[in-house]
């Protein structure tokens, strides 16, 4: 028999359905399909169809949403890059997200996936009248000088805080930028208590940056919502209300995800 070819005693029955299922689901609408339109397409019991759907949400590979539910690509198709021609699951997800903080706050609401540490910016909102910032997506950028890679990392364990700064160096961006590894781990401190980091103005001069992480179906840190503006004058007070104002949205795309944030000791 050639190598290329496998017997059909080796091809694993459920695995077959499940992965029609998610192409089904991938080729479906955005606002994803119900059980019922799954099961008549797939030509089997809402039993059966049920079964596969709820394993490949646990999983990740599906989200469930509400009313319905409806049943759409989850949070770990986010690195795969577009299926079948569709944007990336997170962006659809965050994009109702990132255009209402944008309203509510008048400023430039981006969102970034967590990479091994790093925030990697895949989408981003400017509002009407915002000065536009230079901000290129999908690049991997320094995790300790803005504020989504500090909510990012306030996420995690002092150890792995310790590599990732040996890692990157903790390079100076401006007078302002923390660039020792004490400073920093004070600061990501401050951040698990209040829910939020800041960028005061530690990655550009003149600019500001409030952050909350999110987090996946697994209680893992799946990236970063932030908020950016010109610092001018900004009064404390008006930190601390977008602070909470971010810091509610990530929520909120926690809870689009089917994620549940992890309690972190401070």
């Amino acid at each position: 028999m050639p190598k290329d070819k496998v017997a059909p005693r080796y091809t694993v029955g459920s695995v077959v359905k499940a992965l029609r299922l998610i192409d089904l689901v991938a080729a479906g609408p955005v606002e994803g399909l119900t059980l019922s339109e799954l099961a008549r397409t797939m030509g089997a019991s809402k039993s059966t169809t049920y079964g596969l759907v709820r394993t490949l949400v646990d999983s990740g590979f599906l989200r469930d949403i509400e009313p319905g539910p409806r049943y759409a690509l989850g949070i770990a198709f986010v690195r795969l890059g577009d299926l079948a021609g569709r944007q990336l699951p997170l962006r659809e997800i965050t994009a109702p997200v990132l255009q209402a903080l944008s309203r509510e706050t008048g400023l430039t609401i981006r969102v970034a996936v967590a990479e091994h540490g790093y925030p990697v910016f895949v989408d981003r909102v400017d509002a009407l009248g915002a000065v536009r910032f230079y901000a290129p997506l999908g690049v991997r950028e320094l995790p300790h000088t803005s504020a989504a890679g500090k909510a990012i990392l306030a996420t995690m364990p002092d150890d792995d805080v310790a590599r990732i700064a040996k890692e990157c160096g903790l390079p100076q961006r401006t007078r302002k930028t923390i660039s020792d590894l004490h400073t920093l781990e004070a600061d990501l401190k401050v951040a698990r208590r209040r829910g939020y980091a800041i960028d005061d103005e530690e990655d550009v001069e003149g600019v500001f940056c409030v952050a909350a992480a999110f987090f996946d179906h697994t209680g893992q840190c799946a990236g970063a919502l932030s908020a950016t503006g010109i610092k001018l004058d900004l009064p404390g007070w008006r930190v601390e209300e977008l602070g909470h104002a971010v810091r509610a949205n990530a929520d909120r795309v926690t809870k689009l995800l089917g994620g549940t944030a992890p309690v972190v000791e401070a």
